[in-house]
């Protein structure tokens, strides 16, 4: 009989174990990724871009292009693109990010052979009608309108165009750069961008040989390139402004976002900063939390992040806190940062890092769409899962006398770019 006072034992977590991919290089250069497993007759697809160059003269192209492409081909409108989807009860949907942007499908397997027609039109076929691009731009100004009154909002695109300036990672959108969008530009923009050589397609779900005949006779001998796009991105171009205060006099809260930019994922160093990030403010019993929240009361929540591109990454801290204790926070954050630098983290609170991290990794792995989105979160930085077994073990292995070299190699508070929306 189970004995419930005796909990279960404890075992640290020494490998991940993931399900590798199969893979085939179509013959119009496309890749073709598939995780097969589970019962349940549905797959999720993904055509994932590289987005073209940014060119500042024409900065909303790569995000307005994505978001449009379901807004009408030459053959169909947004509402026959939206039916076709429905009536089968799949899901289909756009994403833009810095460097990729792609069209995932959810569907039933029986109903591929209805639905990947509509992605195939979508892909080969957009149209971009003027009449759906003015409702694009006139939605898109009232929304950004409505943004800039959100301090938090008007942090985060001033941080990150001081510290990436006039790239595709620091893009500021105004509303003259919305008014002029053409469909000319759109067009050329989707035709270069949106071709088998620049597209990865990664399935996942019950992945069987009909499933992938199916995928590929539709994209491979009947998708071709007709120009190669060029997708390298420029290098990030630092105002060398650190500290921007934009005042509000009648505000109640300010928000605060402070950071740098860093190393990418494919550094060595990566997964020992994001102990160093975690202990800091990556998880609800962080650092931050604990003193800003828990101990000042000067905010509902506080947190840092990574994020990583091709070439750099960057790290940060974003809060809102009330306005009169925008000074003192500011205080309190160097005063973390610092301590990170000079004290050893006791092995207590390093364990019990370790254990969340390691932990949250294990616990993100439900399903076999989980296990494609971790091939997805390496693969663009030319990494495989080989990565994850150095993650765990570097997040298992490192000692209080790494973290305290890391944060010193790494946070350096005077030379963070800051921003305050609010009062200071």
């Amino acid at each position: 009989m189970l004995n419930r006072k005796t909990p279960p034992a404890f075992n640290p977590i020494e490998h991940v174990s993931l399900l590798n991919p199969g893979h085939v290089k179509l013959s119009n250069n496309c890749n073709l990724y598939w995780f097969t497993s589970g019962h349940q007759e549905l797959v999720r697809i993904e055509w994932i871009f590289g987005n073209l160059t940014f060119n500042p003269e024409k900065p909303l192209l790569n995000n307005v292009v994505n978001t449009m492409l379901n807004d009408g081909t030459h053959t169909m409108t947004a509402a026959q693109i939206a039916d076709a989807i429905d009536y089968y009860g799949a899901f289909l949907q756009v994403d833009y990010g810095f460097e990729q942007s792609q069209v995932t499908l959810f569907s039933l397997n029986k109903h591929l052979h209805h639905t990947l027609p509509v992605v195939h039109d979508i892909l080969t076929n957009s149209a971009f009608p003027e009449r759906e691009l003015q409702t694009y731009i006139r939605n898109q100004q009232q929304k950004l309108q409505v943004s800039l009154q959100k301090n938090d909002f008007v942090a985060r695109r001033n941080f990150n165009r001081e510290v990436f300036g006039n790239t595709i990672y620091g893009l500021k959108p105004e509303p003259a750069d919305y008014a002029s969008l053409q469909r000319d530009d759109l067009l050329s923009h989707f035709k270069q961008m949106y071709q088998p050589a620049n597209c990865t397609i990664l399935v996942a779900g019950k992945v069987d040989d009909d499933i992938l005949k199916e995928i590929t006779n539709l994209f491979d001998k009947t998708w071709t390139n007709t120009s190669t796009a060029q997708t390298n991105q420029p290098e990030p171009l630092p105002s060398g402004k650190l500290f921007t205060l934009i005042e509000k006099p009648d505000a109640l809260q300010s928000a605060i976002r402070l950071g740098t930019a860093t190393i990418s994922r494919t550094h060595a160093d990566f997964p020992a900063l994001q102990v160093v990030n975690t202990i800091l403010g990556g998880y609800f019993g962080s650092r931050l939390m604990n003193n800003i929240r828990e101990d000042k009361g000067y905010t509902y929540g506080i947190g840092s992040a990574m994020t990583s591109m091709k070439n750099f990454g960057s790290l940060f801290i974003a809060t809102e806190v009330g306005a009169d204790v925008t000074r003192l926070t500011m205080i309190e954050i160097e005063k973390e940062i610092n301590l990170l630098k000079t004290e050893l983290v006791s092995d207590e609170e390093l364990s019990l890092v370790k254990n969340y991290m390691l932990g949250s990794l294990l616990g993100s792995l439900e399903n076999v769409i989980s296990h494609a989105d971790k091939f997805k979160n390496v693969y663009p930085w030319g990494l495989n899962f080989e990565y994850y077994d150095y993650y765990t073990e570097v997040v298992r292995n490192i000692t209080a006398a790494d973290i305290l070299k890391y944060a010193n190699k790494y946070l350096d508070f005077d030379k963070m770019t800051k921003v305050v929306v609010g009062k200071y």
